[in-house]
């Protein structure tokens, strides 16, 4: 999970980027609370609004979020004081094409990002893994949540693992980071593109 701010850092206990002048710097008192270090933050307005993708996985990334937020900032447990806005974006429409072919990582983070810099909302929560390198002008990453289990799952009828396949065996993936990470450690195999 990712997080970007405009240039005023805000909480460092999800990843989420933030809108300068919706959010206030209060104090240089840090706490710890579930391994993150959290800076003291309040809102300018009454409601803070988190700006996701509605993926499954991104949901429950903003989920958490609120969830750190409201659990480090009181005034942000009050009914309605964060809302989520579910946010469809260009890797969302695209279906059955590789990322590569239509524009790359910042198809699943434009229109949130959009969002952000002209302030339909305040926070963006988004995975890493979707994040481009170079991030929009005017954001900045200043936190990310702890992260999950990294591990990869490989499924075959004939191994337990890559290292057992056989020279010339075709693995399937749907990630060009993780075709180039197979094809480094085992150039014997060939890797093709495989969609969900």
């Amino acid at each position: 999970m990712q997080c970007v701010g405009t240039q005023r850092p805000v909480a460092r206990t999800s990843c989420f980027r933030a809108t300068a002048p919706r959010v206030q710097r209060l104090a240089a008192p840090k706490s710890r609370s579930s391994g993150c270090v959290v800076l003291a933050a309040a809102t300018a307005v009454k409601t803070v609004v988190i700006g996701t993708r509605g993926s499954p996985l991104a949901l429950a990334q903003a989920y958490l979020t609120r969830d750190l937020l409201k659990e480090n900032f009181p005034e942000l447990q009050e009914e309605g004081a964060i809302q989520i806005n579910i946010i469809n974006t260009t890797g969302d429409k695209i279906l059955g094409r590789p990322l590569s072919d239509i524009g790359g990582k910042g198809l699943f983070t434009r229109e949130i990002d959009d969002a952000l810099l002209d302030g339909r909302v305040d926070i963006a929560v988004n995975s890493m893994k979707d994040v481009p390198t170079y991030l929009p002008e005017g954001t900045i990453l200043p936190c990310n949540l702890p992260r999950e289990d990294v591990r990869d799952v490989f499924i075959s009828k004939v191994a337990k693992d890559l290292s057992e396949l056989p020279a010339g065996s075709v693995v399937g993936s749907a990630s060009l980071r993780r075709q180039a990470q197979i094809l480094n450690r085992y150039p014997h195999l060939k890797v093709i593109l495989q969609f969900n």
